[in-house]
């Protein structure tokens, strides 16, 4: 069985969410409630790693989980 950290991203206007799978780039999705978004990420990289198996290229296995941090920055001047 495979595992991947997935990253929920609450649209602005509080409408659902994007998913993004940070161990299989360009694998991204969206959902209205988090439990559509989770299902649909599940369907998502089920896609993804079939089309990467299809043309050949190896399928990313998540090695850690990814640690999600905050940085704090003075404000930026152009």
């Amino acid at each position: 069985m495979l595992n991947y950290t997935v990253i929920l991203e609450p649209d602005e206007m509080g409408r659902g969410y994007t998913v993004l799978v940070p161990a299989l780039p360009g694998c991204i999705t969206q959902g209205r409630s988090k439990e559509e978004a989770l299902d649909r990420a599940k369907e998502a990289i089920r896609c993804h790693i079939e089309s990467l198996q299809k043309d050949g290229l190896p399928v990313p296995v998540e090695k850690a989980p990814v640690e999600l941090a905050s940085v704090q920055l003075a404000e930026v001047r152009g």
